[in-house]
């Protein structure tokens, strides 16, 4: 392994002008509409309960230390609870998803990597402000969920494949970590620590056998391990894992306790069972992608830091047949995956619907944060390139460019009113939302859009890894001597990026990703020595102050097509220019986009232009194309005859970028001229 760790954000200074204006957005936009929604505060919303429940749990915890008693409520299978209707809502009681609780450590977390670039007192204030209100809701014994707090603490632990109190673990431990590094605090991070030695105290070695219904503690405490040193971070992680698929299956022993309870016959105590939780078989054992697609690439990423803390090589080789299984199987062109609706989750191989696509944001998300992990066991391109893909696509797509509404589900075809009439299709959203009662994607934006500067650059001892070409202004060490360094990009614009050194003298490498989206590329660097590997340019010498080196990426308009075996797109293409994706909206082309059609050869006299959209500049692609005529009064079926074609200029625009002007139809993929 060539081992690299992402640079400290608060060594790097964003000045790209695209990822820049993101990232404010989400300080000055975002996260104070997502505040107000943690509140209940937002006209029209669906409720979040956030504030609602750390409060009354916080009630609760100060009851019993007062030796007060409180009532029990029934836990049913079930993973929502509501007021009923006309029902006016106890200020004592859960409400919401049981994994409620993460959706306020992510939006922490977000704050946390926003602090770490900028500094912003007023900003810390009001996270201390759910700090407290987390640090009340804390048991004396460390444990912390408000839905077992406040529903029947005798049961905690007892639903790990349903109930989450390990995945709301998990993001707790990820802001607790982030705060920590961006504020120098512990307070969050005694909270974390404090709930995972009770968790620990329960399952081990020495205790019970369990893991995580929804995953992502194992990647949280292997970053806990990372910022405190304590083995015993990493030895859970690795229990969590290894428990994982293996006989008899954990996940059916708790579901037959709990249907003896109800007086049920038991289930065949089988992993096999588990498809849907990656439960099925052990991690190292695991070659497709399978299941609820988030969990998923959340399972992944957790193996992949695995693989680097402990150099298990056989969960290495694991992860990068789950890789393959991904992203050369079951990945739309758009960095999204899981492709169908049922369970939310990974289908058969190739099977990759436009109109049905689920899509989650945060399964894109996910399959970021394993890329990054990836990238750092191995600096290869081919990973870089699908971070990149995701990010500028899936990601952004599902924030809108104002900030304040979101998508959860991303289809690459939509028609609204079909949206609104079939049932085969009510998942998919036409317009962005305010809000969500299962809100966990728009929080996930933000702390990943607030700290893209992690998964643009990654350092080995000797090394800096470009993987994203956003400017930026960043300090780095080479063996152990400081560099600061400027890179000039605007890759919406061009592919010209210039990196020039600043200040200090270091003996080391720059290393240089070659995009999979570019062509006939060209480097330059004076006095250095430049080799290619892996698809990057290592540029290695002594760098002083002045140093220079200046990036061709050609970004050519480039039409695609999918694999035959994606009986979706057959006989249809797609547009993309650099790392975006593009679509086709109504508002640019007019209705039935299903009737345009684009020529392979239509790139050839393509022309990029920057428009405003919604107060944005982005550079949007006009290239010829075909409109098929639809004959006055025809009938539904007829003898076949030649189509009449009107020759049109097709608009498209980047596929983040659509839906904000309006609702109306959208397509990625046109069909074949």
């Amino acid at each position: 392994m060539n081992i690299s760790t992402p640079v400290q954000l608060q060594n790097v200074h964003v000045t790209d002008p695209f990822w820049l204006r993101q990232m404010e957005l989400v300080r000055s936009a975002v996260i104070p509409y997502q505040w107000d929604a943690l509140n209940d505060r937002v006209p029209g919303a669906a409720p979040s309960w956030w504030m609602h429940n750390m409060r009354a749990a916080a009630r609760a915890v100060a009851a019993r230390k007062a030796g007060r008693y409180l009532p029990v409520h029934p836990i049913s299978e079930g993973v929502l609870t509501e007021p009923a209707p006309g029902q006016t809502p106890s200020q004592d009681d859960f409400y919401g998803w049981v994994f409620q609780d993460s959706d306020g450590y992510k939006w922490l977390e977000a704050v946390a990597y926003q602090l770490a670039c900028r500094p912003d007192a007023a900003l810390q204030a009001q996270a201390q402000e759910a700090i407290d209100a987390i640090r009340a809701a804390q048991e004396e014994d460390g444990y912390l969920d408000t839905f077992y707090t406040l529903m029947d603490r005798s049961r905690a632990f007892t639903n790990l494949k349903d109930h989450h109190e390990l995945y709301c673990f998990g993001h707790l431990t990820e802001a607790a970590v982030a705060w920590h590094q961006a504020t120098g605090r512990s307070d969050l991070l005694e909270v974390a620590e404090r709930f995972g030695d009770h968790i620990a105290r329960r399952f081990g070695p020495q205790g019970e056998r369990g893991c995580p219904g929804h995953e992502i503690a194992e990647m949280a405490l292997f970053r806990l391990y990372e910022e405190t040193g304590d083995p015993k971070w990493r030895e859970l992680a690795c229990f969590f894992l290894d428990v994982r698929g293996t006989e008899p299956s954990t996940f059916a022993l708790e579901e037959n306790t709990r249907r003896k309870q109800r007086g049920l016959d038991a289930l065949p105590v089988t992993a096999e069972r588990y498809v849907y939780y990656q439960a099925n078989k052990p991690v190292r054992q695991m070659q497709e992608a399978v299941g609820h697609a988030v969990r998923q690439m959340y399972l992944c990423s957790g193996m992949a830091d695995a693989a680097r803390e402990t150099g298990d090589e056989a969960m290495q080789a694991a992860c990068e047949k789950l890789w393959r299984s991904t992203v050369e199987q079951k990945m739309y062109i758009t960095g999204g995956v899981g492709g169908t609706h049922d369970g939310e989750a990974f289908s058969r191989p190739y099977d990759l619907p436009s109109d049905t696509a689920y899509s989650e944001t945060c399964a894109a998300i996910g399959l970021a944060f394993f890329a990054r992990r990836m990238l750092q066991m191995q600096p290869d391109s081919s990973y870089a390139d699908v971070m990149e893909r995701a990010l500028y696509n899936t990601v952004l797509a599902g924030m809108a460019l104002d900030g304040q509404s979101f998508f959860y589900v991303n289809p690459l075809e939509v028609d609204p009113a079909a949206c609104r009439t079939d049932r085969r299709l009510s998942h998919v959203k036409p317009v962005r939302q305010k809000w969500f009662g299962c809100a966990c994607c728009p929080p996930n934006i933000a702390r990943i859009v607030s700290s893209l500067p992690a998964y643009a650059f990654t350092q080995s001892a000797d090394t800096l890894y470009i993987h994203l070409y956003v400017g930026a202004e960043l300090t780095a060490a080479l063996n152990g001597s400081t560099l600061r360094i400027s890179m000039q990009a605007d890759l919406l614009r061009d592919g010209h990026v210039t990196l020039r050194v600043e200040s200090g003298c270091a003996e080391g490498t720059l290393a240089f990703r070659i995009p999979d989206w570019t062509r006939e590329e060209r480097i330059e660097a004076e006095d250095k020595k430049i080799n290619r590997q892996n698809g990057y340019w290592l540029v290695s010498g002594v760098w002083q102050a002045g140093d220079t080196v200046s990036l061709t990426l050609p970004m050519p308009v480039r039409v695609l097509a999918a694999s035959p075996l994606v009986r979706e797109t057959a006989d249809q293409l797609c547009v993309s220019r650099g790392p975006l994706v593009y679509c086709a909206e109504e508002i640019d082309n007019g209705p039935l986009l299903h009737l345009l059609r684009l020529d392979s050869r239509s790139a050839r006299d393509a022309r990029v232009e920057m428009r405003e959209i919604a107060g944005w500049s982005l550079p949007c692609v006009d290239l010829p194309g075909r409109r098929v005529q639809v004959p006055e009064n025809m009938p539904l079926y007829a003898d076949a005859s030649p189509e009449t074609r009107e020759e049109v200029s097709i608009r498209l625009v980047p596929y983040f970028a659509w839906n904000n002007r309006g609702s109306g139809e959208m397509r990625v993929w046109l069909h074949k001229a």
